[in-house]
């Protein structure tokens, strides 16, 4: 049976949370994360990958397709869901690729890789460089009707400064046109800079289908405000200014952004770009913006990423799946050495963060409590 209400009296046999002074919310979902499998198991795994997502309070993730091979076959779209699924943690959506290889020339097979399980599509890591290459992709795509996941860096540009905004806004801008030319479902993946919040900002007033998401280390340091803490700093795209870091917290708030994703990258070094981001990213958010109302930083988290990828999840409403977060605004020490993701490296190692996801339920099934993670029965 299946109540929601007050008062409710459980069966003799149900377990019960202490929610008391906790927020009980639709399950979260990190719609960027690598899972690095399959061809990099000494940096994760899905198995290590969906501990970390449970333990940080997601119930499902959207894994992107860098990966050796890239996920460009329905065969390995099916395979990291049949690996995740035995895991028994977190629900895992593939991202297939755009192009195959990731190389921006050939398409992949939409139709098929949807109907294999793809939720969306994208070159992550690699932006098409072509602006032919990826209309006809978008072209191509709008039968199966995911959207494109675009890593928005303008190779030309970033060779000769990474640091230059336009870098990112030239690209992003491309994109916008390419998604009103074509009425594709667009997102703008890991948005750092003030000029591209600005180009989204004028496609929703044109009602472009244009949707974006910010991720925990773009939200709280400036390049300025990392360089001083110790720790690697190398990311794409990379830490902006005080003035692109404030942007980014007014559009979180406006509404130019929809979604927070970690953009969880783990590595085994401490030169590859990029940070785990599974286990701090909840608490991150709420660091970065302690005035965001409880209501927009659940609808970021859960059900935007749903709308977005369109997939289950995002409301407690009966008949949904069973999948819940249950968090508070309580104070705890981020230590990387605990982390259950086999990357260890965050800028906010060390730091006090202000709220944690204290239990995550998936299917119904509590895998998460109070930082202990257990697996559910495999399907």
């Amino acid at each position: 049976m299946i109540e929601i209400g007050e008062l409710l009296k459980p069966d003799e046999d149900e377990d019960i949370i202490d929610a008391r002074n906790a927020y009980v919310a639709p399950g979260f979902i990190d719609m960027h994360v690598h899972l690095r499998e399959p061809g990099n198991p000494e940096k994760e795994t899905i198995a290590s990958g969906c501990a970390a997502a449970v333990a940080g309070g997601f119930t499902a993730v959207a894994a992107m397709p860098n990966t050796h091979p890239a996920l460009d076959t329905p065969d390995l779209v099916r395979w990291v869901r049949e690996i995740a699924e035995r895991t028994g943690l977190a629900r895992v959506y593939p991202v297939a690729a755009i192009t195959h290889g990731r190389e921006g020339r050939e398409p992949t097979d939409y139709r098929a890789l949807a109907d294999a399980g793809a939720v969306a599509f994208s070159d992550d890591g690699n932006t098409i460089e072509s602006a032919i290459a990826q209309t006809s992709a978008a072209l191509r795509a709008r039968e199966p009707g995911r959207a494109f996941i675009t890593h928005c860096e303008n190779a030309a540009i970033k060779e000769q400064n990474e640091f230059d905004p336009s870098v990112e806004t030239s690209a992003v801008e491309r994109d916008i046109a390419i998604a009103r030319a074509t009425a594709l479902p667009w997102h703008i993946a890991h948005v750092s800079t003030q000029g591209a919040i600005e180009s989204i900002a004028a496609a929703k007033e044109l009602h472009i289908a244009c949707t974006a998401e910010v991720t925990p280390h773009h939200l709280a340091f400036s390049r300025e405000e990392a360089a001083g803490l110790g720790i690697p700093t190398k990311v794409h795209p990379p830490l902006r200014s005080v003035e692109d870091v404030d942007a980014l917290r007014r559009a979180v708030r406006s509404g130019t952004i929809d979604a927070f994703a970690s953009d969880h990258a783990p590595h085994a070094d401490d030169v590859s770009p990029g940070f785990s981001g599974l286990e701090i990213a909840a608490g991150a958010y709420a660091y970065a913006l302690p005035d965001l109302p409880v209501r927009r930083y659940v609808s970021m988290l859960s059900s935007n990423p749903a709308r977005i990828l369109g997939v289950p999840g995002g409301t407690l409403a009966a008949g949904s799946p069973a999948d819940v977060t249950i968090f508070a605004d309580r104070d705890w020490l981020v230590d990387p050495a605990a982390f259950h993701s086999k990357g260890k490296r965050t800028l906010f190692a060390g730091k006090r963060l202000p709220r944690r996801a204290i239990a995550t339920i998936v299917g119904g099934t509590v895998v998460m409590q109070d930082g202990r993670v257990f697996a559910r029965s495999a399907p």
